[in-house]
């Protein structure tokens, strides 16, 4: 956690342009932006993966992504929130993204390769999940 570059940011080691903030929540802008707008909506509590964070101390997280959303007036947007390494994570601090899509160039951009799924996989899967909820 001391070397954690969004716990330094909470503790005010490094500046931030600092959108929002309370006892359990921190938004900011981002400094290499993606768009005008490109948000960052972490939890104050440290954890690397979403499954390392308290249920309570997600809980404004999302509330908070909507009001900035909000407050830009964006029509189209993004909301990402990576886990890991292989899925793009490069800080290990829980973090959202907001990610205003004016147009096709500026914002996100995304592939989404799908694949024919077997229906008995499917089901066998749905059970399995389901089971250890």
């Amino acid at each position: 956690m001391a070397a954690c570059l969004f716990c330094k940011i909470i503790r005010g080691e490094i500046p931030a342009l600092k959108l929002f903030e309370s006892e359990l929540t921190l938004a900011f802008l981002d400094i290499g932006p993606l768009s005008k707008g490109h948000s960052l909506i972490i939890p104050k509590h440290h954890g690397a993966k979403l499954h390392d964070i308290p249920d309570d101390q997600l809980a404004e997280v999302l509330s908070v992504t909507k009001k900035i959303a909000i407050a830009q007036g964006v029509q189209d947007y993004n909301i990402l929130q990576n886990n890991g390494r292989v899925a793009h994570q490069v800080v290990d601090h829980v973090h959202f993204h907001l990610i205003p899509k004016p147009n096709e160039s500026e914002g996100l951009g995304i592939t989404w390769p799908t694949k024919e799924a077997d229906k008995g996989e499917l089901q066998k899967l749905l059970e399995e999940i389901k089971a250890k909820m």
